[in-house]
Parts: structure tokens; sequence; C-alpha cells
């Protein structure tokens, strides 16, 4: 039975992969649909909240579908092992049918030989037995030759009921092992029944996990609408910011004003650009929210959209698949992302998606756990760095430095 628990497994993996494909489709969308400069555009809170709950009642779900694979796969082994017991009673009968097949055969042979004997003495008048006691020279002879023609007979007698003895043990012994085959008969239907009742429950439990699935990839694709709708509305925002304020400053020249603007013109580059990168990013670290649990890979993208280096999407795994290059430590450089692709410290969610984060500097490595947490790099690595090692790189392949 082990095959169908093996199917379901193999099954419920394909799944969570086909979710996870449609999960990462839905990022791509977004990232392409997204201007490069958006700061601060969010869902809705209700559709986070939403989706929130969602993922939790998905993970509920999925748990309980676990619970019923492993329990499955437990009864299999079981009536695996009740199937087997079952051919090895059944040997143990067929075995011991043989042996009273044989004693019946050895019975009937010395009952037609007892019964020869008899018949050809009848024949003769008894004269076989007779002439040997009427042979005897003298009366201790002929005690001693009477004696011997009683122990024929007793021999005789003997042998048949040592026969019928064996027989009616083997018959008892028969007997015992066809009520043990009826009781583990008994108890392998019951242990199909069991299993028809979990194969019947689990096809209820997956489908409820199906419309489960299908209402978290409407959330996303409705929480990254709203994401790119937010992001399109500020970039308009921030355009006509920039249009306002130029008209302004062409009014002022006008005017014949010399105060103002500053040295700056906008497109030109300032001066340790990368650096100020670098540190916007550290103050995004610490003035972004967490979005939620097992929401590593958002709140690293939600940092990097508000220090305006761009938007970013994909799940841990995807950023550390993509970006993360290099586990040498003179490498890393403040901004980097530090990530892992899975790991098993976090259970499901962390063995399917990793965990990903950000290096702000002095060996520390800020990343949301729930909450957004500060860990020396050593600690991230060591828990994180269970599965798939830990590795870092710069996000979108833009270097800050």
């Amino acid at each position: 039975m082990s095959p169908n628990s093996d199917s379901i497994l193999s099954q419920e993996l394909s799944r969570r992969t086909a979710l996870k494909a449609l999960f990462g489709a839905a990022s791509a969308a977004v990232l392409f649909g997204l201007p490069a400069r958006a700061h601060a555009a969010e869902a809705s809170k209700e559709t986070t909240d939403k989706l929130n709950a969602a993922h939790a009642q998905l993970d509920e779900v999925q748990a309980q579908l676990d619970s019923i694979a492993n329990e499955y796969a437990a009864l299999a082994n079981k009536n695996a092992q009740t199937l087997n017991d079952i051919e090895n009673v059944q040997g143990k009968i067929d075995d011991t049918q043989a042996q009273i097949d044989e004693k019946k055969a050895e019975l009937k042979k010395k009952r037609n030989d007892l019964s020869d004997r008899v018949a050809a003495s009848y024949k003769s008048g008894g004269t076989n037995i007779l002439s040997l006691l009427l042979a005897s020279g003298s009366f201790e002879e002929l005690v001693a030759n009477a004696h011997y023609v009683e122990k024929i007979n007793k021999s005789d007698r003997d042998a048949i009921e040592d026969i019928q003895t064996i027989q009616e043990e083997l018959d008892a012994q028969k007997t015992e092992l066809e009520s043990q085959k009826a009781d583990l008969e008994k108890l392998k239907d019951q242990q199909t029944a069991q299993m028809q009742d979990m194969q019947a429950k689990q096809q209820e439990v997956q489908t409820v996990l199906n419309g489960l699935s299908d209402d978290v990839k409407e959330l996303m694709a409705q929480r990254d609408s709203e994401i790119l709708a937010a992001a399109q509305a500020e970039e308009a925002a921030r355009k006509a910011a920039a249009a306002a304020a130029a008209a302004n400053k062409n009014n002022s020249y006008s005017g014949g004003s010399s105060s103002g603007g500053g040295s700056y013109a906008p497109g030109t580059p300032q001066q340790n650009a990368g650096s100020g990168k670098q540190q916007a990013v550290v103050n995004a670290c610490y003035s972004t929210p967490s979005p939620g649990q097992n929401w590593c890979a958002a709140w690293v993208t939600n940092v990097f959209r508000n220090a305006g280096v761009g938007y970013f999407g994909g799940n841990a795994c995807d950023m550390f698949n993509a970006w993360c290059y290099s586990s040498d430590r003179s490498a890393l450089q403040v901004g980097m992302i530090v990530a892992d692709s899975s790991h098993s410290g976090t259970g499901a969610p962390g063995l399917i998606y990793g965990h990903v984060g950000i290096y702000v500097g002095g060996g520390i490595v800020m990343s949301n756990e729930g909450a957004i947490t500060s860990k020396s790099l050593d600690s991230f690595i060591s828990f994180y760095g269970t599965g798939s090692g830990v590795r870092w790189g710069w996000l979108g392949g833009v270097a800050l430095s």
C-alpha cells in the first residue's frame, strides 16, 4: 500500500510547485509593470490582512493534509504487514494439511495391512496361528508363542492409535490456524475500510486546499494590482511636482532672482552617490515596518523601494538564485541582500522559499521574521545556513557602492 502514500506526497509536491510558480509569475508581472522610482506604494490594509489570513488558513489546511498523508502511510504499512501475516498463516495451513494427508494415507495403509492379515488367517481357518501354537514343544514354548501373537496384534493396534492421535492433533492445529487466518482477514478488511475513509477525507481536504489556493492567488493578484496602481499614482504625482518645481524655477529666473536652486541641476551625478544609496537602504531598513509573518522578501522589496533604489520582486528563493553569488565575507558590503534558498529551521515555508535579509554593516543582518530583527552575521548563517547555505549579493544586480 505504500505506493499510494508516495503518490499522495508526490501530488502535493506538484501542487506546491505549481502554486509557487503562479505566485512567482504574479510577482514578475508587477515587477515589469511598476515604475523604477516607486517610493512607498503599498496595497490596502484590508487586502493585506485578508491575504495574511488566507495564507494562515492555507497553512492550517496543508498541515491537516500532511497529517492525513502521514496517517495513511502508517496504516498502509500496517496493512502490508497484515497481508504478510495472512500469507504466512496460509503457508502453515498448507503444510499442516500436507501432514494430515500423509498421516491419513499411512493410517489407511496400516488398516489395510491388518485387514489383509485377518482375512488371510480367516481364509486358512486360522491354521497359521494354530499351527504355530501346536508346534510348541513344551508348555513354556506354547506360552511364549501365544504372547508373540498377542504382541503382534497389540503393535498393530498401537500404531493405528498413534496415527489417529497425530491426525487429531494436526486437525486441531489446522483449525487453530484457520481461526487465526479468519481474524487476520477481518483485520485486513477493517484496515482497508479505514484506508478508503482516509482517502475520501484526503480528497475532501484537498478540495478545500485547492479552493484556498485559488483565494490566495486572487488576493495576491489584487495586492499586486493595488501596489501597481499606487506606484503609478506616486510616479504621476512625482512628475507633476517636478514639473511644478521646474515652472517655479523658470519663473524665478525670469524675474531676475539669483537665489534658489543651488548648484545641483536635475540629472547631474552627485558626489558619493553610491555611498548615499547604501545609507538610504540602511535608513529604510530601520523605518520600513514588517508586512507580516513569512513575508521576508516583501519587506526587502519595500526597503529598496522606499530607499529609492527600485522595485525587485520575487520570494527569498528567487532572490537567492538570481542575485546571491558569493559567500566570501571580504566581498560583503553594506546594502547587499543575504539569503538562502531552503532551510529547515522554520518548517515548510523555510524549506520551500528560504529567507532573505539585508546587511546593514557592523556585522549585522536585518530581516523580517514576523517582526524586524537584527542578528549578527554569524548567528544568521548558523540558523538559516542549515540547508542550501547562505550567500550574498546586490539585489537586482544594482551595485550601491
